[in-house]
């Protein structure tokens, strides 16, 4: 049987950065592909409030011309439920110099940003929390003199918000900055500014971690004399929607192939790990974008052993793990995930809520520090979930909704609009239920 084509929304860790990348670039830029998720229009909004313009010539087709010279918003900025925004811009700000005070919804006013603002500190940005430390709102406020502080930071999360943040803050003031990580996480943005001609080092070390470099001794972009050319991206298909869409196939039985996906090596750990138990999936590059590998992901249904997903790849799919454990629940014998405690501090307890929800619907699931240990079952699988409002949380459930034997109710259908706003039209093409 020949599947047809499925395509999935752009990738928003792409669409934020790219949006950022062409306010500070010194000319216009074309952005196509932008997903229509709540989290991109956030950042959207945040740099318009700075002065940024947008035309949009298209659905999911947008115009960017960056401000001659950055504003101080009228009031707060507001990041909405979108951590990348408020991670990512505070280091935009911190390096352009620019005062402003970011908020956010209840729930990424409760997710950490220590940090973020440990080592803006260091590099000599001044910043300070409104009311609880290690929680927005944060105000940044203009510098005294002076331009930043080169920054030699190791880093004790494996995050890429983190990188992102302090080479955007190095990037706009023309600073050196170097990260060391723990472990290799996504490297959207110095692909993005690699292609885009900024001198930036990165890759793997040899003790597990990684290291990202950005040269300094450079015009700082916030003149509008950047390193930084216009440029045109198409945003290549998001690797992590395609996650649950290509778990859906695999639980109903039905062949999929997913066209124009990002295939970032950073991010294709679920790859690897559906492999490794037995899935029959074969991806494709066909092209390259501004460094970014893009190509197509086909997957046949077949019988599927338990797995262990450990710390070194957990950090590879930390996006999809929601869904992976979902899966697991499917799989005859016990699967384990560890080295994924990021996600207790996501849109919610993410393994609280997994492990809760599971056990609800009869499923034999033990909840650890780190992650989850899960007895897969062929019994049906028939209740309603409690999302606490997580776009992951609901895709997840409504993923393991549409397996046959399944009746599962997802309470906040609404919430898959923070990143993939047709989720639910498109389960539907894989078959009935779909947890709604």
């Amino acid at each position: 049987m020949n599947p047809a084509p499925v395509r999935v929304p752009g990738d928003k860790s792409i669409a934020h950065r790219a949006l950022i990348l062409a306010a500070l670039a010194d000319g216009r830029c074309e952005l196509a592909n932008l997903p229509a998720s709540e989290d991109l229009a956030s950042t959207r909004r945040v740099l318009a409030a700075l002065g940024t313009r947008f035309a949009a010539s298209g659905e999911s087709r947008v115009s960017v011309s960056g401000p001659t010279g950055w504003r101080h918003p009228a009031g707060p900025l507001d990041c909405g439920n979108s951590g990348t925004t408020a991670r990512l811009v505070v280091g935009l700000l911190t390096g352009l110099g620019v005062p402003a005070t970011l908020v956010g919804d209840t729930s990424l006013s409760s997710r950490p940003m220590d940090r973020v603002v440990y080592p803006l500190q260091a590099m000599g940005g001044r910043l300070r929390y409104e009311r609880d430390r290690d929680r927005l709102p944060v105000e940044v406020e203009p510098r005294a003199s002076g331009s930043l502080r080169v920054l030699r930071y190791r880093s004790r999360v494996a995050s890429a918000q983190v990188k992102s943040s302090l080479l955007l803050a190095g990037l706009a003031s023309g600073t050196e900055v170097e990260i060391h990580e723990p472990a290799v996480t996504r490297d959207h943005t110095e692909r993005l500014l690699a292609a885009l001609g900024v001198p930036v080092e990165f890759g793997p070390l040899a003790d597990g971690g990684a290291r990202a470099r950005l040269a300094g001794g450079r015009e700082p972009t916030r003149g509008r004399r950047g390193a930084i050319a216009g440029f045109e991206l198409e945003v290549p298909g998001d690797l992590s929607s395609a996650a649950f869409l290509g778990i859906a196939a695999l639980l109903t039985g039905r062949p999929l192939r997913l066209e124009d996906v990002g295939l970032n090596p950073t991010r294709t750990g679920w790859i690897e790990l559906l492999k490794s138990a037995g899935a029959r999936l074969d991806t494709r590059i066909r092209s390259e974008r501004l460094g970014e590998p893009v190509g197509t992901i086909s997957l046949e249904p077949g019988p599927m052993r338990s797995f262990r997903l450990g710390p070194d790849e957990a950090v590879r799919c930390i996006d999809e793990i929601p869904v992976l454990a979902v899966l697991a629940a499917r799989i005859p014998g016990v699967s384990e995930i560890r080295g994924a405690a990021e996600l207790r501090v996501k849109e919610s307890d993410r393994l609280a809520r997994i492990s809760e929800n599971l056990r609800g619907l009869g499923v034999r699931c033990e909840e650890l520090e780190d992650g989850l240990r899960i007895e897969g079952t062929e019994r049906p699988l028939t209740g309603r979930v409690r999302t606490g409002g997580d776009h992951r949380i609901a895709m997840a459930f409504g993923t393991l909704g549409a397996a046959p034997g399944c009746e599962i109710e997802v309470d906040e259908t609404e919430a898959v609009a923070v990143s993939y706003p047709g989720f639910w039209r498109d389960l539907e093409r894989l078959g009935p239920g779909g947890g709604r």
